[in-house]
């Protein structure tokens, strides 16, 4: 945390809540980044209610403002604050109306306007990076949004990753935590994270998991309900048990200290590859099927040995096959693929640096 409330541009960014752990995971990370990059940042939000546990701390950060979204469209919040030089929308989101006609109303020249897309590694992504969007109508007509997607190659936008990352998992007491989270864990065991929605293979890896003396760790809300549902049929049950919410420092120790993750939707995938443990990724299911494509692609970019393509679409229900074994030796080989994807992507700008060029080159042609 700064030692003082940054002076920096100020920043407003959007966010619609469909998952609170993910669309407000990523903007919180997003907020907090750039704060600590020295900017400004005022978050509005339609359902902060999970910053309570994902951050504690979130209403008394300096440089830092979270809002209702609803008070986007009040005249009296808009008047008492001052104008933002970038507008972020998260996911596609819309801004208020109203906030966009207040602020075309009273500024001299549009905002930085960014549409933050979500992540994914097709090949079509680099080409619509960065690109110009004009508005052809609204209170914001003659405006220009700009395309601003994350990404797994140079020329996207990154990922996101904190300039401490490296330094607070080196410090990390791996054995520690492990003792304290899971002291079920039989010798030789491999402790096993679950973040999931409801994966077509659950009772699969359930199932293969009694008798041995690996252990679950099933973090809360639909995982844990998942799980519950899954136990119901089956006679004996493996070792488990059921993980509190945390904040979201908590959540990445749990990886660090875990032999193998389970994680879902966008912030604990790239929170996965920054622990450098092996992990199985639940994509975002959509009625068309259309994370089949994108799952490919992430498995693609990370050259997943067979075995792990297997795991990825077993899991997420893309094909009916034999789960594979999780033991020590089918695991050595998926963390050398995770080790070696974590290297090549922390070669990478990451998100923030390149958001804050984007603004500087910006700024520099007008």
């Amino acid at each position: 945390m700064p030692p003082h409330t940054p002076s920096g541009p100020i920043w407003d960014i959007f966010c619609t809540v469909i998952d609170n752990h993910g669309d407000l995971g990523v903007c919180w990370r997003l907020t907090r980044q750039l704060r600590d990059a020295g900017q400004r940042v005022r978050l509005w939000v339609d359902d902060a209610s999970a910053l309570a546990w994902m951050a504690p701390t979130a209403h008394q950060e300096p440089g830092i403002e979270v809002h209702p979204w609803a008070a986007a469209c009040q005249a009296s919040t808009l008047q008492a604050l001052p104008p933002a030089d970038v507008w972020v929308e998260a996911f596609g989101c819309d801004i208020p109306e109203a906030f966009v006609a207040h602020g075309a109303a009273t500024r001299a020249q549009q905002p930085r306007w960014i549409n933050l897309e979500y992540l994914s590694a097709e090949d079509w992504v680099p080409r619509m990076h960065q690109l110009p969007s004009p508005i052809m109508s609204g209170p914001a007509k003659g405006w220009t949004k700009t395309f601003f997607y994350p990404g797994f190659t140079p020329d996207t936008g990154g990922l996101l990753r904190e300039t401490d990352l490296l330094e607070r998992q080196q410090n990390f007491d791996r054995t520690a935590w492990r003792a304290q989270h899971a002291p079920k864990l039989a010798p030789g065991g491999l402790l096993i994270s679950l973040f999931c929605y409801e994966p077509a293979a659950l009772s699969l890896l359930l199932r293969q998991l009694v008798g041995t003396p690996h252990h679950l760790l099933v973090t809360p809300g639909r995982p844990l309900a998942a799980v519950r549902q899954a136990l119901k049929g089956m006679d004996e049950q493996p070792s488990w048990s059921a993980l509190p919410y945390t904040d979201q420092d908590g959540f990445d120790q749990m990886l660090w200290a875990c032999d193998l993750n389970f994680v879902r939707g966008e912030d604990s995938l790239v929170r996965a590859l920054w622990a450098g443990q092996p992990f199985v990724w639940h994509i975002y299911p959509q009625d068309d099927n259309a994370h089949h494509a994108k799952l490919e692609a992430f498995l693609d970019w990370m050259q997943a040995p067979d075995s792990l393509r297997q795991a990825h679409r077993v899991w997420n229900g893309v094909q009916e096959s034999r789960w594979p074994v999780l033991d020590a030796s089918q695991l050595s080989g998926w963390t050398a693929c995770t080790q070696t994807v974590r290297q090549k992507q922390m070669a990478h700008d990451h998100l923030v640096p390149q958001l804050l060029v984007h603004l500087a080159n910006t700024a520099a042609t007008e």
